[in-house]
């Protein structure tokens, strides 16, 4: 309700003609109420779907609340340029741009109705019916879980780090500095966010069958090998190529993030699990993914390629490739097979 809430106000918002410097600072208000309901539906959507999956399922369930950023970005992207396609300059900065604010609504209600018949999962019923439910999980976290709380923000950083690069620094740097049309970066990158999409619930099947970490492990030193090429690819302004560069990037994050909804909450004992997970998922999102567009465009100068980002987005997947290593596999064993005693 809160996120649903806040973006449809978003496209309510007046102009900057209209109430002056209380238009931006609105705006950024309604963001943070944005950010501070995703924060909280994550941790609640993934322990849903994790917590009532068959324990040789759990990653394959878990994985498509991991799709929503996919499918929510293609939505999104796809709503905006239907639009700058249909609409003159002036119909779109005069009220086209508030349409896709104003449709979220209709998807919060949805997910509304669809979260209201969903049943509280047997793990959960079982803490409140003996009593054991944490009365403060916060402060349960920060002082009995802190450090696994941080290795699980260090490990996902670089995750957070990729998208935004692809889909936010890049979008910049190459209409600003490449010269390449909104249309066209817009239309890579969307492609290869469709392809991750696609990708996430057979990565998540894998991490099921050989474990979570392995794959966390795999994702984070893949980022780190492909940082630099993506950056060439990038540079050439060619679609394809740029395609390409963002494909890989995306693979590299989603053989990680398909897996990290099961991964995250097996780590943290059942009464804080919900709180201990969506503490690290988004501690990694400000470290990863709030100061990379900053870093990477302080970063893009110059008529070469920007190395300096790759040099940026290498040493963070390094820094997740270190927490990941430090942390234990939690994929359940499989049960032991009896064979019945002959008569």
């Amino acid at each position: 309700m809160l996120t649903g809430i806040a973006t449809v106000a978003v496209g309510c918002v007046p102009t900057y003609g209209s109430i002056g410097a209380a238009a931006p600072a609105l705006l950024l208000a309604l963001r943070f109420l944005q950010g501070l309901g995703l924060g909280g539906e994550w941790g609640g959507a993934v322990l849903l779907t994790a917590e009532h999956a068959p324990a040789n399922r759990r990653g394959l369930w878990a994985s498509f609340p991991q799709i929503g950023p996919a499918v929510g970005f293609l939505l999104a992207n796809g709503v905006m340029l239907a639009l700058t396609a249909s609409l003159t300059e002036a119909q779109f900065a005069a009220w086209g741009w508030r349409v896709p604010f104003w449709a979220a609504g209709l998807l919060a209600a949805a997910g509304l109705l669809l979260r209201t018949s969903v049943p509280e999962t047997p793990q959960f019923k079982q803490l409140a019916e003996t009593g054991r439910r944490a009365s403060a999980p916060l402060a349960e976290v920060v002082r009995g879980h802190w450090r696994l709380v941080l290795l699980t923000a260090g490990a996902l950083a670089v995750g957070y780090a990729l998208f935004y690069a692809v889909s936010t620094w890049s979008l910049a740097y190459a209409t600003e500095h490449l010269g390449v049309s909104r249309t066209v970066m817009l239309t890579c990158i969307m492609a290869a966010v469709a392809v991750k999409g696609a990708v996430t619930p057979f990565a998540a099947m894998l991490g099921d069958r050989y474990g979570r970490r392995p794959l966390c492990l795999a994702g984070c030193t893949a980022a780190a090998l492909w940082m630099f090429p993506m950056v060439a690819l990038l540079h050439t302004a060619e679609p394809l190529l740029m395609f390409l560069g963002f494909l890989g990037a995306m693979l590299a994050f989603i053989t990680m993030f398909a897996v990290v909804a099961a991964y995250l909450p097996e780590l943290y004992e059942p009464r804080v699990r919900c709180t201990g997970a969506a503490v690290g998922y988004n501690l990694a999102g400000v470290l990863g993914g709030a100061l990379t567009p900053l870093v990477a465009t302080a970063m893009a100068h110059g008529e070469g390629p920007p190395w300096g980002v790759a040099v940026y987005l290498t040493a963070l997947a390094l820094l997740s490739l270190a927490c990941f290593t430090l942390l234990p596999e939690t994929r359940p064993a499989p049960a032991p097979v009896v064979e019945a005693t002959p008569a």
